[in-house]
């Protein structure tokens, strides 16, 4: 097919477990698709060794990414037409004619081509804030992890730290305190950001400790993480803190721009869905995984909510 001349019934954005769950199942419900990746694996594919993917008691972040894209390439057969390595720029609604049964379509641009589809399911994720201190870069995935779900258990019985005051870093919090010898929350303000009840039932338990008024200063170590030095801005005192694993919970980035002149973005920039169906505000196009402004963003919930989507996408395709 030529893919500028091309009506797509569906056009797919992303290479993470949402996108890639959503591609499998529009080749089983036969939907002529174009998928956009610009790269398959998502957040995770950094990971060293992922244990709560379902059906796969451990599995690395690149060996995921792989058996994603073999997954979805095993059965895209001639349905499912896969772009990889392309960035999509922008998507905008363009009127429909009698060629495609359609009041409009959707123009789909990326930096190598243009594309049209009669719906659109957005699963650009989302890419973690960094911590930006000297050694973090050096201890990246030995040491620095930025997802608790993915890689908490790897630091069973060990001392950590979570940076981030919010709910995510309670939460994150949380899950360490059920395997790790104790959890030390530090925020750079004054107050936390997490919701009052979340943060006194976290903090009630004796293995876990917050601190206040924190700035980070560096992270060092040997081949891994073994301290993280933080200045007390109250007396400018600095902290040696000795650590093996320092969860960062200082927010994330959705991958929305491109997207963000056609449909509703809540103030984070997330997609706002309806959760029974993953609608957008737009109809005709759909969103999953950590793009969205769901509560919780893991990869099965992600995988979910697009297999959620499909079904809706096949049942609004048909029924017009």
């Amino acid at each position: 097919m030529n893919p500028e001349s091309t009506i797509y019934d569906l056009c797919i954005i992303g290479g993470g477990p949402a996108a890639v769950a959503a591609g499998v199942y529009a080749s089983r419900k036969r939907l002529k698709t174009v998928f956009i990746a610009k790269e398959f694996g998502g957040q995770s594919s950094v990971s060293e060794e992922i244990q709560n993917w379902i059906g796969t008691p451990t599995i690395s972040g690149s060996k995921l990414a792989s058996s994603l894209k073999e997954h979805l390439k095993t059965y895209a057969g001639d349905i499912v037409e896969i772009y990889e390595g392309e960035t999509v720029i922008e998507v905008t609604k363009k009127q429909g004619d009698n060629s495609v049964q359609a009041d409009y379509v959707f123009s789909i641009k990326t930096d190598k081509s243009i594309y049209s589809a009669k719906a659109v399911l957005i699963a650009t994720g989302s890419s973690r804030r960094k911590l930006n201190v000297p050694g973090a870069d050096k201890y990246e995935n030995k040491g620095i992890v930025y997802c608790a779900s993915c890689d908490g258990p790897l630091f069973a019985d060990m001392d950590v730290v979570v940076i981030g005051g919010g709910n995510a870093g309670f939460e994150t919090a949380a899950q360490l305190l059920a395997y790790c010898k104790s959890v030390v929350l530090l925020h750079k303000n004054e107050e936390f950001k997490a919701d009052e009840i979340t943060v006194k039932k976290v903090l009630s338990n004796p293995k876990m400790h917050a601190i206040l008024n924190t700035e980070i200063l560096e992270v060092t170590g040997g081949d891994f993480v073994e301290k993280l030095i933080y200045k007390e801005k109250e007396t400018v005192n600095k902290v040696e803190l000795p650590v093996s694993g320092i969860f960062v919970e200082i927010g994330s980035t959705p991958a929305t721009a491109y997207i963000s002149k056609l449909i509703e973005l809540d103030k984070f920039g997330q997609v706002v869905v309806d959760p029974r169906n993953q609608q957008t505000s737009v109809p005709g196009v759909w969103a999953a995984g950590d793009c969205t402004n769901g509560l919780y963003h893991q990869n099965n919930i992600a995988a979910g909510d697009a297999v959620k989507a499909l079904e809706d996408i096949y049942m609004w395709l048909h029924g017009k």
